[in-house]
């Protein structure tokens, strides 16, 4: 039998969504999806790649299919979330509350803050096929140095994957008990990656608020049964970012560095290719910076007879704020989506590692 690629998943699972399943006369599965809230996670930098802080709600326009949207929440770094009235008329921010911040290193005597992303859960999904056989305990060394850096996330989760995913950790706020799952890792077989990531955000699909998923990837994929567009879109509709972080080698095969890049911007993350250990732990340094630097915003979809795709545009209001940059998720899919027993047998659900 043919293999056939599947969609399978909570498709626009968004934040508070809830989700239901019901079984169909024609033995069929059906997912039905109802959306209570969009949540977005907005980067703004400036043309040399510095966060921007201080913009306010008003500072943001969203649309869905281009219909005006209403933010209804809205956070910044250490900010506490706050829910908008329609009474509230904030003030536009003067022109020095708005700032980019630089990258250059603190002077010794600066205090360094905890990352103040304090309510994100974060799944890594750690690359242990073959391909890893080389740089494999330098990689263990840069995963570890990052769950060290989250100590303002909620919980973390490690995984690893070959042919098949291992939940090593599930999610929890003990980092000791993440540390020993990446110690506990071993190069394997192929390399999985598209089939593990996509039952990585159904799993963080689960979970409401923000999430976020970090792959270390060492080579390209040779053994999924799933396309990696399948795996954005899945992504896409339930607001998970996915940050990638891959090697040279990686990068030396051109179709995994233009995957790896596309699916990370689709979703609001990005791609890095690290030449040496040193810079997987950039990379990793550099996830957690920008996890502290995100707005996150949030509206309840005005009415919108799509079913399908929903394209989300997020811009930023007045003149003065032209010249930044905005890096977000671009929309993501409200639909019934259909997967057959045989079908999820065929591409592997059961091949779980627990």
């Amino acid at each position: 039998m043919a293999r056939r690629y599947i969609f399978f998943g909570l498709i626009a699972g968004i934040s508070l969504g809830s989700v239901a399943r019901t079984a169909a006369q024609d033995d069929q599965m059906r997912i039905r999806v109802r959306v209570n809230l969009v949540q977005l996670n907005v980067a703004v930098t400036d043309r040399d790649g510095n966060y921007v802080t201080g913009l306010k709600p008003q500072d943001f326009s969203i649309t869905e299919d281009k219909i005006p949207e209403k933010i209804a929440t809205f956070e910044e770094g250490s900010q506490a979330a706050r829910t908008l009235t329609n009474s509230e008329t904030p003030e536009a921010p003067a022109a020095d509350e708005v700032k980019a911040e630089s990258h250059a290193p603190a002077d010794a005597a600066t205090p360094v803050a905890v990352s103040p992303y304090t309510d994100a859960d974060v799944f890594i999904l750690f690359d242990t096929s073959n391909y890893m056989y080389r740089g494999f305990v330098f990689a263990q060394d840069a995963i570890a140095g990052f769950v060290r850096s989250l100590q303002g996330a909620n919980k973390v989760a490690f995984y690893s994957y070959s042919r098949n995913l291992s939940r090593a950790t599930p999610l929890t706020s003990d980092r000791e008990r993440v540390l020993q799952g990446v110690r506990s890792t071993v190069a394997g077989d192929n390399a999985a990656l598209y089939n593990c990531l996509l039952l990585t955000v159904k799993d963080a699909a689960r979970i409401s608020g923000r999430k976020v998923i970090v792959v270390f990837s060492n080579g390209p994929d040779n053994a999924s049964v799933v396309p990696p567009e399948v795996v954005a879109e899945l992504a896409q509709s339930t607001g998970t970012v996915i940050y990638m972080v891959s090697t040279q080698e990686a990068q030396m095969e051109p179709v995994s560095t233009a995957v790896f890049e596309r699916m990370s911007k689709a979703t609001g993350g990005k791609a890095y290719f690290a030449k040496s250990w040193r810079d997987e732990t950039r990379a990793f340094a550099s996830i957690e910076d920008d996890l502290a630097h995100l707005y996150s915003l949030s509206y309840y979809p005005q009415s919108n007879s799509n079913r399908g795709w929903r394209t989300i545009t997020v811009k930023l209001v007045g003149k003065d704020l032209q010249k930044y940059h905005i890096r977000t998720r671009d929309g993501y899919r409200l639909e019934q989506v259909k997967a057959s027993e045989e079908d999820l047998a065929e591409f592997g659900f059961g091949a779980v590692a627990k």
